[in-house]
């Protein structure tokens, strides 16, 4: 039998899509106001490798990524999604722009193993969490670096992300070493 183990706490992450600047920086203020400090941040890049989102959000979409600090309880990420659900319609309701959805807020979180992301859509390959939200593996980091599955979305798979969650990993295995230093440091 194995040992039960508690999960290591995991960075935050949520890719950010929009054709507004000011909806960028609504949303890190946002996060900022509910206890979320950017750790890190992709470069903007076009959101052009599908049009699935044009419909409802018009067209020349950008995304770009934020890691967050301080790291959290991965059991966590349903209330993320839920809360980012919220503060889409939030956005929607405090401004007047003429889509439907004028913010689209990814919420995930990353490990050294792995890329989550949190959705309201039931696959066969997510997990159900709780109230309505589902987790998939996006990517998986092995033999040195990301895997996609047959499910990683296009925009993921972009350098720009690729870079990031390169970055974002190095970032968390530097938390990990800090927090490994501090506590032998006590004890």
């Amino acid at each position: 039998m194995g040992v039960v183990r508690m999960p290591e706490s995991v960075m935050p992450l949520c890719a950010i899509t929009t054709r507004y600047d000011d909806a960028l920086d609504w949303s890190v203020e946002t996060f900022a106001a509910a206890g979320f400090q950017v750790r890190l941040k992709s470069e903007l890049f076009a959101f052009d490798m599908t049009n699935y989102y044009q419909a409802e959000m018009g067209e020349d979409l950008k995304k770009q990524i934020f890691a967050f600090e301080p790291l959290r309880d991965p059991q966590q990420l349903a209330h993320w999604k839920l809360l980012t659900n919220q503060w889409e319609l939030d956005f929607k309701a405090q401004n007047s722009y003429p889509e439907d959805r004028p913010l689209n807020l990814d919420s995930g979180y990353l490990t050294l193993a792995k890329f989550v992301l949190a959705t309201t859509k039931d696959r066969d390959h997510r997990l159900y969490l709780r109230d309505g939200i589902f987790a998939e593996v996006t990517m998986s980091f092995t033999g040195g670096s990301w895997k996609m599955h047959p499910w990683t979305y296009p925009d993921y798979q972009t350098e720009p992300a690729m870079n990031f969650l390169n970055a974002a990993r190095e970032e968390l295995k530097a938390l990990f070493k800090e927090a490994r230093r501090a506590e032998a440091e006590k004890g």
